[in-house]
């Protein structure tokens, strides 16, 4: 028997009874409905976005990258040509294969008197030594046929570049070797009797011999030495000699040119 704790009968909790018919934790009886058993729907599942590969443009990317090896490319030759055009003349004549420096092996035969008559020289055609008082015309000007030895190396000693060939050489090579002197001031060029190479160029101390017209050393040796072999700065390659032959001509009482 259940005592009260206030004295009195205790009272119970009244219980109400499910209506007639109705099934236990129906939408009735207060209590949330449970899915009966799979049947019916339940929660719905997330649903998962469906991811679309995009295809990638290739055309924007190469051009980026083109652009940008160009742009490396330019850079480098502009660091190339400020290094290269800072060299010295003596510098870019030195890095010409086969050139010879014979103010380094043979400065003693580099001498620059003025004497009359013909002259010996050590090499042919000569690079230097005693010469003419008058030098043969170096305005570009292109001889058909030899010239004295000793207005040639007055020529060279104002900075004159000398472009020989063996007489006898194709004329399409000379013709090629013309273009690059006739017009062009501080050269000249004549033919050799006995040349050992097809092509010589002389500049004061300097020479390179050479079997084609179509070597690119030739320009070369005409951008490095053209002026810059000058033993006497600011000296001119006009009114000199302009006829041909090997014997010098003493000026005396005849006008250069003569």
């Amino acid at each position: 028997m259940s005592i009260s704790t206030q004295g009195g009968p205790e009272r119970r909790p009244s219980v109400v009874k499910p209506a007639a018919g109705a099934k236990p934790n129906s939408p009735g009886d207060g209590k949330p409905a449970r899915p009966s058993g799979g049947k019916g729907k339940g929660p719905r599942k997330p649903v998962t976005p469906v991811k679309v590969a995009q295809q990638r443009s290739w055309g924007p990317i190469l051009l980026f990258v083109a652009v940008g090896v160009l742009a490396v490319g330019i850079i480098g030759y502009g660091a190339f040509a400020v290094i290269k055009g800072s060299e010295s003349w003596e510098d870019r004549a030195a890095g010409i294969d086969g050139i010879v420096n014979y103010r380094e092996t043979d400065p003693g035969m580099l001498t620059a008197n003025h004497k009359s008559g013909p002259q010996t020289y050590k090499t042919t055609p000569p690079v230097g030594g005693d010469h003419n008082t008058a030098w043969q015309n170096c305005m570009g000007d292109v001889y058909d046929a030899p010239i004295a030895n000793e207005h040639a190396v007055h020529s060279m000693e104002h900075g004159a570049v000398w472009v020989t060939y063996k007489t006898g050489l194709p004329q399409d090579q000379i013709d090629k070797l013309a273009e690059k002197v006739r017009g062009n001031e501080f050269t000249l060029m004549s033919p050799v009797d006995g040349l050992s190479n097809n092509i010589s160029l002389q500049a004061w101390g300097y020479q390179l011999k050479l079997d084609s017209a179509d070597d690119d050393r030739i320009d070369t040796f005409i951008r490095a030495l053209r002026i810059n072999a000058t033993q006497e700065p600011n000296a001119g390659c006009s009114s000199g000699v302009t006829a041909t032959g090997t014997t010098p001509r003493d000026i005396g009482g005849m006008q250069q040119g003569s």
